[in-house]
């Protein structure tokens, strides 16, 4: 596992990303998800980039395909997720929840040549069927700088949680 550190900067792909740009970025993606604008969203994934929600049981280092998940969606599965997230098919968000989400201590540290990680805190206040729930956690992220900006590779979101309550949906995109 790459240890995180509270850079100010990373270098990748030749250039300076700074934890701001990082930020920013998480920031509008926060209202993107808010919004229910999943078209915007997709566009922040690089081709090919991957979205995993583990088990709350999972331990970095743990092979989701071997010890399970909640989300484990390569390229094509991501883009039929959007897909029916937008549409009438999507039982359980129809109409959708109400989500507020928070994001802060924000760390960068290099990765490789053309992508860095990112570790960030998260709380996603989710309204929907008369419940209020908050999932607390952290995200674990793979980002690589691109002429339009930053793109996800790997977008992955780890519950804090011990266990999900009874009834408890993740429906959304965490």
């Amino acid at each position: 596992m790459t240890t995180i550190t509270s850079s100010r900067s990373v270098r990748c792909a030749g250039r300076t990303v700074t934890r701001q740009d990082v930020e920013d970025f998480l920031y509008a993606e926060a209202d993107i998800l808010d919004h229910w604008d999943y078209d915007s969203w997709l566009g922040l994934f690089e081709e090919g980039a991957r979205y995993e929600i583990p088990t709350t049981d999972y331990r970095p280092g743990w092979s989701l395909h071997e010890t399970g998940s909640f989300v484990d969606d390569d390229w094509d599965l991501l883009r039929a997720r959007v897909k029916r997230l937008k549409s009438r098919k999507a039982h359980a968000e129809n109409p959708h929840s109400r989500t507020h989400r928070l994001v802060s201590n924000v760390r960068l540290s290099e990765h490789s040549e053309d992508c860095f990680q990112v570790a960030a805190s998260f709380v996603v206040h989710r309204a929907r069927d008369g419940r209020f729930d908050a999932y607390v956690g952290w995200y674990d992220h793979l980002l690589v700088p691109s002429e339009d900006g930053l793109r996800f590779r790997l977008r992955r979101s780890i519950l804090g949680h011990e266990s999900l309550a009874a009834g408890a949906r993740l429906s959304f995109i965490l």
